[in-house]
């Protein structure tokens, strides 16, 4: 038995050869991300009359995230400069290859809020223009590009929901207490008023309108302990509830293009799965199932509703997309989004659970290098960021990667992990560095004591919350791991929460109710900050950050190698000064990545790539 050959990184961590297909709402044309002739990702246009041609010039950075709009021949795209997040929105129209920017104003952000096929020439999007701590929602002519504010935040708001006359009608709006409220107006010109409060340990918020406006569709855990996907009757203000399971939230929500009802919702458990509640569509899923292994996931529809551009998903390979056409229920496969992945031998993500200390049921995933025995294997404990989101079934390009190299990976949905319940959630309130990283820990015992992982040869990695889990644990927890990769993780809370950006002050309610308040907690959040224990360091560390990341900021990492290297502790430092929040540029990617591969293969022993020359990355190693 030995390891199959390795996977270049190249493979795993470069661009996609194609992703991210969608059909125009007319179904005339098709639209995907794909990297230019100097590798930067752009949208390019799949044109049945002339071949695939590239339709945006971005020059650097890559664009992830566009739209069609329900204009002829136009669709939206965001960016921003650098990762600092401030997005801007632009046009495109795929005729004249004219590129506007939609929002071009300094330190703004643009978030798109509709786009409704009964008013083609307009977006309504929210801009914290007028004071940086709030979203207004303005409503954009696309055809004319002018911008008019169409409803003001009082301060409070965080989402918006437009009803099927493009009118905002309802909103989610943070409570002084960490909780929510659901907010709603009959009509544009009326007051604001509040139809539900959840707590600090719910959650809830508004959906959509059905397309009457008599409907108003919300989530909430309000009666429950999961996420239940509720139908307000605005008329007698009872609620309906539509869908439900007593453990796991709503997940996704497949609405009809046009009608706006639903038809069907879905529950990630180990994996997602659809509760369907429109039968129209229940042959179609049916027919869908059966194209290949893996889970299928609607990407977009045509407005006439005849044909669905569908993306299937798994742990071992790349994502394959497929048109699908309603009346014949047969697909015609377009293309995988790394071609290069469909022959290697990957490994296969396997759910697992255990029992932490206190008995409560932990939820994960266990991914194995393939051709060795799992039996006494340097082990990656890869934590997720959030901490407020969870680890999901599928392809994950870092988890392969290092189970090619010979580790067994593990990720856990530790407590606090969304997707559970609101008592799962809430049993990580206060608890950054302490019962959150006990299930961290417990996961370690837990491998070890299955025999599958080495003691001695265990790391800990993560970005954001999962680069903070890193620094707790080679802090708090020194004995345990053999050493440390932190991407964009805080090292202090109490500056942490002094640097948020601007817009995250409605939200800072909730994030003192659930990790602590700043102003009578400090004591407990200086604990919990591991700059304060370096001196219990002895594994070493890497860290990897964005100098323009709006939410760790630069001296999150800075101040913490600081003072590493005045103690004498081993650490290693690079910093990449055109990225944010994580590295979106593959090259950058590349570079870091080479330089965790010799880290790990030097304190845990697995297998590595030669380090090779990455042209044109920016990280600055210190």
């Amino acid at each position: 038995m030995s390891l199959p050959p390795l996977i270049p990184r190249v493979i795993l961590f470069g661009n996609p050869q194609r992703s991210r297909p969608r059909l125009s709402p007319d179904g005339k044309y098709l639209a995907y991300i794909a990297p230019d002739d100097n590798n930067v990702l752009q949208v390019w246009l799949r044109d049945p009359s002339s071949g695939d041609r590239q339709l945006t010039q971005d020059k650097k950075r890559g664009i992830r995230a566009y739209f069609w709009t329900y204009q002829d021949n136009r669709l939206i795209y965001l960016q921003d400069a650098d990762g600092d997040e401030n997005f801007h929105l632009y046009l495109v129209d795929i005729v004249t290859g004219m590129v506007r920017d939609l929002t071009p104003f300094q330190g703004v952000k643009a978030n798109p809020v509709e786009l409704d096929p009964d008013f083609p020439d307009l977006v309504l999007i929210s801009l914290n223009l007028e004071d940086r701590q709030k979203f207004d929602v303005y409503r954009v002519n696309l055809t004319t590009g002018a911008i008019e504010l169409d409803t003001e935040n009082p301060g409070n708001i965080v989402g918006w929901t437009a009803d099927a006359q493009f009118q905002i009608r309802a909103a989610t709006a943070a409570t002084p207490d960490g909780g929510s409220e659901l907010l709603y107006r009959a009509t544009p010109t009326d007051d604001w008023e509040s139809l539900r409060r959840w707590g600090p340990d719910d959650e809830g918020g508004a959906v959509s309108f059905s397309k009457d406006g008599q409907t108003l569709y919300l989530v909430g855990t309000h009666e429950a302990n999961a996420q239940r996907f509720i139908a307000l009757d605005l008329d007698d203000r009872t609620e309906t509830v539509i869908a439900e399971d007593p453990q796991y939230d709503i997940g996704n929500v497949l609405t009809h293009p046009t009608e706006r009802t639903i038809q069907a919702v879905s529950f990630y458990k180990d994996k997602e799965e659809w509760t369907i509640l429109d039968e129209a569509i229940r042959p179609d899923f049916e027919a869908l199932s059966q194209v290949r292994p893996g889970q299928f996931a609607i990407g977009s529809r045509t407005l006439a509703d005849d044909q669905w551009l569908v993306a299937y998903l798994t742990d071992d390979g790349p994502v394959y997309y497929y048109e699908y056409d309603r009346a014949s229920k047969s697909t015609t496969y377009l293309f995988s989004n790394q071609p290069e992945l469909e022959d290697l031998a990957l490994a296969a993500m396997t759910p697992i659970e255990y029992q932490a200390r206190d008995g409560l049921t932990i939820h994960g995933y266990l991914t194995l290098p393939t051709g060795v025995e799992a039996k006494n294997l340097p082990t990656v404990l890869f934590v997720h960021g959030g901490p407020w989101a969870r680890d999901m079934w599928g392809l994950n390009p870092p988890v392969q990667w290092l189970a090619n190299r010979g580790y067994a990976v593990l990720q856990v949905n530790f407590r606090g992990s969304t997707g559970y319940g609101k008592d799962f959630v809430n049993a990580g309130n206060r608890q950054w560095g302490k019962t959150m990283h006990d299930d961290l820990i417990d996961a370690v015992n837990w491998i070890c004591d299955q025999g599958i992982s080495d003691r001695a040869k265990i790391a800990i990695m993560g970005g954001s919350y999962g680069g903070y889990a890193t620094l707790a644990g080679l802090t708090f927890t020194p004995d345990v791991f053999a050493c440390g990769v932190d991407i964009v993780g805080p090292s202090n809370l109490l500056t942490l929460i002094r640097s948020v950006p601007p817009y995250w002050q409605p939200m800072m309610a909730m994030f003192s109710h659930r990790v602590g308040d700043i102003e009578t907690e400090e004591e407990m959040l200086k604990e919990r900050s591991p700059l304060f224990s370096v001196d219990r360091i002895e594994k070493p560390l890497l860290i990897g950050q964005g100098a323009n990341d709006p939410r760790v900021k630069e001296a999150e990492s800075e101040q913490i190698v600081e003072a590493m290297q005045q103690a004498g502790k081993p650490v290693e430092y690079v910093l990449y000064t055109d990225e944010g929040h994580g590295f979106a540029r593959p090259e950058n990617r590349l570079h870091f990545y080479g330089i965790v591969e010799e880290f790990l293969a030097k304190y845990i022993g697995g297998r590595a790539e030669p380090a090779a020359e990455v042209a044109g990355h920016s990280g600055v190693v210190r």
